[in-house]
């Protein structure tokens, strides 16, 4: 069995989903973690039984490192992709890949020369709901999509911000709501729709004004690639994080995915077709278990390339133009083509 080494850099909350990804995978192992916290580093270490640095430049010197997890904030992300990528290795980073489509240009460039794999956490295209989904538009079985309505309301208070001081900044976070919470929405809507062609959007603070200078509301409006049209709705300005709202009406049927529960409505038939897997290990509930299979398709990706199965740099760009679009829209009170 081949076996692939993997570090990670940055030992926040994120980092326990891929390393217990990383070290419940046969095919690969734990080598290092890089975390500027030496107690909190050297404490993982332990648990872990693998190497720690505070420095990840240094980190990144070891040859014996394939594979390099990025568990950055936002704004740390493309300086850790480029110096991975620069020292020889493969990248798995979580989302957002970058801050803006500048940052995204470098980092393509930088992928292109160094000839590695550059995959993007956007797990929740792996959920069964999504899966499922995707296969039924595919097959054509319930006919063309006509649209798509997506609701997402989270609950982020003032804590939430102020214990991570990056956040809600568009220096650091490079948004706030959008670029967090709801990206991964975002990018289901427009895989579900085969790619996008234009939205209109608005962004606004209503209860989090205070402690975030960017938004905690958003809705948009889209013209998808396959004709259909899609309606977008989130918040943080709820008391509790429900689960995702989505529904899609076909020429043959409404699919509804309701509290984790994918439907079938057919006139007054309703099918239930799956349910998503109950998270594992220290995952929160709404991270679902797709994290662990990302990064377990991932690896394999990397020990055979012939065998594509994960989110790309080109496929995780779109959801990030559609953040950058909805701010522009909001500004300017009109829609935004997006390339």
């Amino acid at each position: 069995m081949k076996i692939t080494n993997a570090a990670i850099i940055g030992c926040g909350a994120i980092h326990t989903c891929h390393a217990e990804a990383i070290l419940q995978n046969p095919a690969s192992r734990l080598l290092a973690i890089a975390e500027c916290d030496a107690d909190i580093g050297l404490g993982l270490a332990q648990q872990y039984q693998c190497d720690f640095y505070t420095d990840y430049g240094v980190m990144l010197r070891d040859p014996h490192i394939d594979v390099v997890h990025i568990c950055l904030p936002h704004h740390l992300h493309q300086d850790a992709i480029l110096a991975a990528l620069a020292a020889g290795k493969h990248v798995f980073t979580e989302k957002p890949v970058a801050l803006n489509a500048t940052e995204v240009k470098a980092i393509r460039q930088a992928q292109s020369l160094s000839g590695r794999l550059l995959g993007v956490c956007y797990q929740n295209r792996l959920n069964p709901s999504s899966q499922k989904i995707y296969a039924m538009l595919a097959s054509g079985v319930i006919g063309n999509m006509l649209s798509i309505k997506a609701v997402l309301t989270w609950s982020r208070g003032g804590a939430y911000y102020s214990d991570s001081p990056w956040r809600g900044r568009f220096s650091t976070e490079g948004g706030s709501l959008l670029i967090n919470q709801a990206i991964h929405t975002l990018d289901l809507m427009q895989w579900f729709g085969g790619g996008i062609h234009a939205l209109k959007g608005v962004v606004d603070s209503h209860f989090l004004t205070d402690v975030t200078e960017n938004e905690d509301t958003a809705m948009a409006s889209m013209k998808l690639a396959n004709g259909a049209r899609g309606l977008f709705y989130a918040s943080n300005g709820h008391s509790t994080d429900s689960p995702l709202l989505l529904e899609i009406h076909c020429e043959k049927g409404l699919l509804q995915l309701h509290h984790n529960a994918l439907w079938l409505i057919e006139g007054e038939t309703r099918t239930l077709l799956v349910n998503d897997l109950s998270p594992a290990g220290n995952t929160k509930s709404y991270w679902g278990d797709s994290h662990r299979q990302a990064i377990i398709n991932f690896t394999h990706s990397v020990q055979y390339p012939e065998d594509k199965n994960y989110t790309s740099l080109a496929d995780a760009e779109i959801s990030l133009n559609m953040v950058e679009a909805i701010y522009r829209s909001s500004q300017l009170r009109q829609w935004i083509t997006i390339e």
